[in-house]
């Protein structure tokens, strides 16, 4: 560092300015020559080190004070305009436009007709009428029949309704007639007669069974209201052998709180009654009539991923004929618990009911019956069953589930015993079936796989094994241990799609015998063959409104018997064209 000696040299006469003046009124200190050496030349030691991390004594800080701001605001004419954007132009969809009205119609080999016709109007904001008419016929000609295997089946349904916020309200009427044979002659019938007797006893059989059923019903549902739900319906079903059977039932359900919960309680009035000119053996008339009355009340109760619902079905069953009288208590219960999530959820209960039996239901079930049964309630009573449901993935669900029921008159299908006497009924040629009650007990476990893969595939597998133990009958007649069911829909295009449906139907078991012979040993119950039938489906989207199906039945040709001595038509094909309309 250089030292400027101009500035040391003024600097000594300002001292010498001062110290005379200080002498001025002091004494005289004299005067000293000061000489400088070298310059000065500072070190790093000479220098103050600041602390890396200083400490600060706020103590004695002075109290901070609140600051309070006031905004004086005025309007400031601002000059910026901005542009005008223009907004990206988005392509929409066309909706899809819902037709209120349809008719199919389709026809193919063995005579096949098929037709369909629904109407629907709105007669205002909230009233509706509709109808529905159904047919489906064929002229038969199954390989190897002797007997004419034609069927008929024709429906009509309408409806009138209103739907409001707070009320839903229809009223339907119906009328459906079917037509069936007998056709199902037994292996080897009329084989003790001769030729020419035969041919006489098989071409004087008439194995035509006509039913009738007409119905009248309502159903309404409230909402805000203790009465969720009711519905009344009366059923008269005949058929062309003097036949004829009523039912009436009630079913109303309610809904309403005892200490913050929800208590549902079903209440049932089932009533069925009806006639047999005859029984199978004899000129006795047949009658039955059962009246059941029901209440089944439940809550549910739920806990973070536990449901748990408990209820109890109280019925009281009156029959009207036999004087036999029954009060009984059947379980109501079923919990859930999700184990993980949607994806698998545990299931479990105990349920029970008193099942109606009907002349109707069973046709429903077996047009090839007898019009000479007894007809009585099941007792159901109870059902023990546990699974699992969920998802493997957000498009494939499942559900396994096995169960243990316990059934007192459990309805089954047995064919007929029978003589070749010509003066029997037409259904008395072991063309016909009988049904049976046993006490049973089964063991079953299901199992259902549902696919969605994308919005033009969707596919499903099912499956059921079950297991049979009886108290009276030799077997489970007509029941399989094993059914499993495939199905398969795609869009091909967006005017074509198609489809599959494949089911396997197991063994199943059954027994007639000829009364004019004499068995030193009866014969077995005969076991019917499993069979398995693949149904497929085509189909092209002509426009918005038309469009043309082809549909291929039992397309491996087998003439399977799906009840004894009854097989089916083979190779089916059916072509017909659906159109959408409006008024």
């Amino acid at each position: 560092m250089k030292i400027n000696f101009r500035n040391i040299i003024a600097f000594a006469l300002f001292l010498t300015f001062q110290f005379s003046f200080a002498q001025k009124k002091g004494e005289n200190i004299g005067t000293e020559v000061v000489n400088v050496v070298k310059p000065y030349t500072p070190t790093i030691s000479d220098a103050f080190k600041v602390k890396e991390t200083p400490v600060l004594d706020d103590e004695g800080n002075v109290k901070k004070e609140t600051i309070k701001y006031n905004i004086f605001s005025f309007p400031v004419a601002s000059t910026f305009t901005p542009s005008k954007g223009k907004a990206e132009v988005v392509e929409k969809e066309k909706p899809v436009h819902l037709f209120n009205n349809y008719a199919t119609f389709g026809g193919g080999n063995y005579g096949i007709f098929n037709a369909e016709l629904f109407v629907n109007q709105d007669l205002g904001a909230t009233n509706y009428v509709g109808g529905m008419f159904r047919h489906l016929s064929s002229q038969g000609g199954i390989k190897g029949v002797e007997l004419t295997d034609s069927f008929y089946d024709t429906s009509i349904d309408l409806t009138y309704g209103i739907h409001e916020n707070d009320l839903s309200w229809n009223l339907d009427l119906g009328y459906q007639n079917q037509i069936y044979n007998w056709f199902g002659l037994p292996v080897g019938f009329g084989s003790s007669l001769t030729s020419n007797d035969r041919a006489n006893l098989v071409n004087g059989i008439n194995p035509q069974q006509s039913y009738n059923s007409i119905y009248l019903g309502s159903k309404i549902e409230l909402n805000e209201n203790i009465i969720k739900e009711a519905s009344v319906k009366f059923n008269h079903f005949s058929d062309a052998f003097g036949s004829s059977e009523n039912r009436f039932f009630v079913k109303p359900s309610l809904e309403f709180n005892i200490s913050d919960k929800a208590i549902k309680t079903n209440i049932i009035v089932d009533y069925v009654g009806g006639s047999f000119k005859k029984e199978y053996w004899n000129t006795n008339p047949i009658k039955y009539g059962y009246t059941n009355f029901g209440i089944a009340p439940s809550f549910a109760m739920q806990q973070d991923d536990l449901t748990l619902n408990i209820g109890v079905g109280l019925f009281y069953s009156m029959d009207k004929e036999g004087k036999n009288d029954k009060f009984l208590i059947y379980p109501q219960i079923n919990a859930s618990y999700k184990v993980v999530g949607d994806l698998m959820i545990f299931y479990a209960g105990a349920e029970g009911n008193l099942e109606q039996n009907t002349y109707m239901d069973f046709v429903s079930a077996n047009p090839y019956l007898s019009p000479t049964l007894n007809i009585t309630p099941t007792d159901k009573q109870y059902d023990i069953f546990a699974g699992l449901k969920g998802k493997l993935t957000n498009s494939v669900s499942y559900n396994i589930r096995g169960s243990y029921v316990n059934e007192r008159n459990r309805a089954l299908f047995k064919s007929n015993d029978f003589t070749e006497n010509n003066t029997n009924e037409d259904y008395a040629f072991g063309n016909s079936f009988q049904v049976v009650y046993d006490d049973m007990k089964t063991v079953s476990f299901y199992g259902e796989l549902k696919a969605d893969f994308s919005d033009d595939v969707t596919f499903g597998i099912d499956g059921t094994f079950s297991s049979y133990a009886n108290n009276f009958q030799a077997e489970a007649w007509n029941l399989p241990a094993i059914k499993l069911n495939a199905k398969i829909d795609f869009n091909i295009t967006k005017k074509w799609y198609a489809g599959a449906n494949v089911f396997y139907v197991g063994e199943r078991k059954d027994q007639k015998l000829n009364t004019d012979i004499v068995y030193v040993v009866a014969p077995s119950p005969i076991t019917l063959d499993s069979y398995f039938d693949v149904n497929a489906h085509l189909g092209f989207k002509y426009s918005d409104r038309l469009t043309a199906f082809l549909r291929a039945n039992n397309i491996t040709n087998k003439s399977y018997q799906k009840w004894l001595d009854y097989p089916v038509q083979g190779f089916q094909v059916v072509l017909g064209a659906n159109y959408k309309f409006d008024f």
